[in-house]
């Protein structure tokens, strides 16, 4: 007759009590413990409140400095006589002078000619040519029989541009176009 011999163990192992009581205290610890932790954190977050509160601040402080500035008395160089005036004042002279001052003309248009320097002769000025009465040149006609314009000194619409001296070719003022997408050069190599 054969035996089989199984190892025992238990199919249902029973828990305890006191075990069963352990855990449920140690969760219900743990959950009181996260409760007071909660309760004792501040909640809001009043770092930008703060710093919002600084700024104004600061502007406040700004502002009023700015104001006591512009609106009193005080030195700004007492050894030059130099000194601050309220600006409602400032603008009262200003006004008072500028109301008291006769228009000037603006600066002029083309610069006044130097002096010639020492021991050299000044260029005789150059006459404007024939000018009426009130000392503009008389207007001339560009077409006609009483033209300035002497036929082949201009070039006309359909003239094309004389060579340039010495035998060199003429250089454009205009850069060489190419097209979009043309790889700038590299010196030293060609494009393909």
């Amino acid at each position: 007759m054969a035996v089989s011999i199984t190892p025992q163990t238990p199919e249902h192992a029973q828990i305890s009590f006191g075990a069963w009581l352990g855990v449920v205290l140690l969760f219900l610890f743990f959950g009181i413990f996260v409760l007071v932790l909660v309760a004792i954190a501040p909640h809001g977050n009043t770092y930008e409140a703060k710093r919002a509160e600084a700024r104004e601040k600061k502007l406040n402080d700004a502002r009023n400095a700015a104001t006591q500035e512009l609106n009193s008395y005080a030195w700004v160089d007492k050894g030059k006589g130099i000194a601050r005036i309220p600006i409602d004042r400032a603008m009262e002279l200003t006004l008072h002078d500028l109301a008291s001052k006769k228009p000037a003309p603006a600066n002029p248009i083309e610069t006044p000619a130097q002096a010639p320097a020492s021991g050299a002769s000044p260029a005789p000025a150059v006459s404007p040519g024939p000018a009426t009465a009130a000392g503009t040149p008389k207007p001339t006609s560009v077409e006609g029989p009483n033209s300035e314009n002497i036929p082949g000194t201009q070039p006309g619409p359909g003239a094309t541009p004389a060579a340039s001296p010495s035998g060199q070719p003429a250089v454009s003022p205009i850069p060489e176009q190419k097209p979009p997408g043309t790889p700038i050069p590299i010196g030293g190599k060609t494009p393909p």
